[in-house]
């Protein structure tokens, strides 16, 4: 999940598939480690931005199209927000947990007396039912004038509530314990590396610009705390690409990593 969106979607998993502590406090560090070691180089890639065009043959002009847009896009809808818009921005974010919550108190006892065999694809879990509740609404209200509060700065409310999630989830890293079982580490770095390696080889098969490699790449691997801080990286004004890009993470990571968990329950008989 983490590496399919970001921390969010490895916490949420985390609950569906109820890890124990010792086994996700493992895999936190892992993440930490591998994830952050390829971001390294991902913002190598970012100081080297010509030389890997030249070596992947890319046209860097959609990147600059994608830079005059999204100043444009930032010019036009940004602006200072009020106490109004913060408090609407806050409204929406906690009234669509809240309606979450209540359709998961419904839905979860729905299906365990109507459905007992849906245990198996965590149909039983009320988490499941709350994060696949609030992300529906939050894709759905993308599609309303609601949208109009990223100008008023939605996204950055938004990024304070992950840094606090991202700290919570650190606080459950345990880095002896990773030591002391180096094969977990090992699988995460055969991990990266094959999403790395799959990662370059579509990119100089599409030539493909490295801007959309490294902050593609980052917006899987780690979500919305990391994707803006490596489009960045190429340019100030393409943060909000990664933003963007990081959201799309989010939505996608959380089903993913649940299909990847029912694909390993099937492996496992």
């Amino acid at each position: 999940g983490s590496w399919i969106g970001g921390s969010a979607n490895q916490t949420a998993l985390r609950e569906i598939y109820e890890v124990g502590p010792n086994a996700f406090s493992i895999w936190v560090a892992v993440d930490v480690i591998v994830a952050n070691i390829w971001m390294a180089i991902l913002l190598t890639f970012a100081a080297k931005r010509e030389a890997m065009d030249r070596w992947l043959k890319a046209d860097g002009s959609a990147v600059d199209e994608v830079r005059r847009k999204a100043e444009a896009y930032e010019a036009a809808n940004t602006r200072n927000p009020s106490l109004r818009d913060l408090m609407v921005i806050l409204a929406f974010a906690f009234g669509a947990t809240g309606a979450a919550h209540f359709a998961a108190d419904f839905l979860t006892p729905w299906f365990k007396e109507n459905l007992p065999g849906a245990a198996q694809f965590s149909l039983h879990s009320s988490f499941f039912w709350i994060v696949v509740v609030a992300t529906a609404i939050g894709v759905a209200l993308s599609f309303t004038p609601v949208r109009k509060l990223q100008g008023a700065g939605a996204t950055k409310i938004g990024s304070v509530m992950i840094y606090f999630l991202i700290a919570t989830v650190g606080l459950n890293m345990n880095i002896a314990a990773l030591f002391a079982t180096p094969a977990f580490f090992l699988i995460g770095a055969l991990w990266i590396s094959f999403h790395a390696g799959l990662m370059i080889l579509v990119a100089k098969l599409i030539r493909a610009p490295v801007f959309f490699l490294a902050v593609g790449s980052q917006a899987n691997i780690g979500g919305a705390a990391s994707a803006p801080v490596v489009a960045a990286a190429f340019h100030p004004s393409l943060a909000p690409v990664g933003v963007l890009l990081a959201v799309l993470g989010y939505i996608v990571g959380t089903f993913g990593g649940w299909f990847a968990g029912q694909i390993m329950r099937v492996i496992a008989g």
